[in-house]
């Protein structure tokens, strides 16, 4: 076998490191989602989001009223989306760090997003791009908790682009 193609089947079986911190911030997110719809409706007050019809765009069946503590099969599957998610996350954490995902977690406090935020030493630009991040996550939060909806589109539309854009910053920052 030619050097390229060593290289190129090493490359599939190598975790990605920017896969598995996706994994688990989504299997995470995806958890407290479960949790909040099953305790108090993740739709809107009162409601429950039936994930199988929002994801599909099917807004007559994307939310029915919520009635207790009563875990339907959509809370199921997407729960089990969310432990896939974090298995799969921890999988690659495993083999990036030597302590796997208790490493991960414990360097996300010097990590770039975090250092940046209140320091300007590594560029102005990476403090404006932790900000973003930031201000993002933290939108969707108090948001999602003022108005006890945790599934508005418009909402995610602002976070998503604060966020994305403050990782791609940084991103950029890391490859020049």
């Amino acid at each position: 076998m030619t050097m390229q193609g060593t290289d190129w089947g090493e490359s599939l079986s190598r975790p990605s490191r920017v896969l598995s911190n996706l994994a688990m911030v989504l299997g995470a997110w995806v958890l407290l989602l479960t949790i909040v719809n099953i305790t108090i409706g993740a739709y809107s007050p009162g409601f429950k989001v039936m994930w199988i019809g929002f994801i599909s765009g099917d807004s007559a069946a994307s939310n029915v009223p919520h009635e207790g503590s009563g875990v339907v099969m959509d809370d199921m599957v997407f729960a089990l989306l969310g432990v896939v998610l974090l298995v799969l996350g921890s999988m690659g954490m495993k083999k990036l760090f030597d302590g796997g995902v208790m490493e991960w977690f414990g360097g996300l406090s010097s990590g770039p997003v975090a250092s940046s935020l209140l320091s300007s030493e590594n560029g102005i630009r990476r403090t404006m791009a932790s900000w973003m991040v930031v201000i993002g996550v933290m939108f969707y939060i108090v948001w999602s908790f003022m108005n006890t909806t945790w599934v508005d589109p418009g909402v995610y539309a602002v976070m998503v682009i604060l966020v994305s854009f403050g990782v791609g910053i940084h991103t950029l920052e890391d490859a020049g």
